[in-house]
Order: structure tokens, then C-alpha cells, then sequence
């Protein structure tokens, strides 16, 4: 697990954003299902109709390779390769007439799905697999 001080959490803040309002509903999450010791993991996996998707998870097992950081006082845990993918990308939580949910603005995605839970890269575009957003 790399531990990073003041200023590499700084740096990689400035890479992958986590809102007030996300970090507020992460926390409400954790509080409810009582997951207070756990982090936040966000990653990168193959799949989804772009290739590429994204996914979060409450982590209470940080591996070697985990780089791990703290915004809003939630602790965010990335995977050596997903970090790659999401370095600017911001984590929010929106709330919106036809549903609330969260939502990560990649600016390394050069086209996303409809649900904008899959997207490709201009380096990688993975494997294009089904979609449940239509």
C-alpha cells in the first residue's frame, strides 16, 4: 500500500476530485451500513458498451499496490492501473429529476455511453461488452 504525505496527496488530489457532495453521500452510505473503518474504491474495469467502465466499492482490504488518499474525510483507495485511467477525473454525486446517483467526469474519455458509466480512452478501448443503460 503506497501511504502518501501532505504533498503527493495534494498531487493526486488535483488528479482525482472527490466532491463535498459525494464525499457527503459516501459517508451517509458507510454510516448506514456501518463500513466506518472501510474506504472508498474507485476503479477501472474492462467491460460495458464503450469497452471501458467505471466502478466504486467500499474497500476494507488495501492492497500493496493501492494508492490511498483522503478528501472531504473519506479515505479513496485507486488500483495501480485504474489510477492511470482516471488521473483528473472527478467523483460527484448529482441529484436530478429522473434519478440521483454518482457521477465521474473523466476528461481522458474520448466518447462515453448513453448512462455514462462506460467510456474508452484514445489509448485503450477495451473489449466492448452489454450495456444496462438502454
Amino acid at each position: 500500500m503506497t501511504t502518501l504525505d501532505q504533498t503527493q496527496t495534494e498531487q493526486i488530489a488535483e488528479q482525482i476530485a472527490l466532491t463535498e457532495s459525494a464525499a457527503t453521500a459516501v459517508q451517509d452510505l458507510m454510516a448506514r451500513r456501518n463500513l466506518a473503518d472501510h474506504a472508498l474504491r474507485v476503479f477501472v474495469s474492462g467491460g460495458g458498451c464503450s469497452g471501458l467502465q467505471y466502478g466504486m466499492a467500499f474497500e476494507g482490504r488495501v492492497r500493496d499496490e493501492d494508492t490511498i488518499f483522503e478528501q472531504h474525510g473519506v479515505k479513496i483507495v485507486v488500483d495501480e492501473v485504474s489510477i492511470n485511467y482516471l488521473r483528473g477525473a472527478t467523483v460527484d454525486y448529482v441529484e436530478e429529476m429522473m434519478g440521483s446517483g454518482f457521477k465521474i467526469s473523466n476528461p481522458n474519455a474520448v466518447s462515453t455511453c448513453g448512462c455514462g458509466q462506460s467510456f474508452r480512452t484514445d489509448k485503450n478501448s477495451g473489449s466492448p461488452e452489454g450495456c444496462s443503460c438502454g
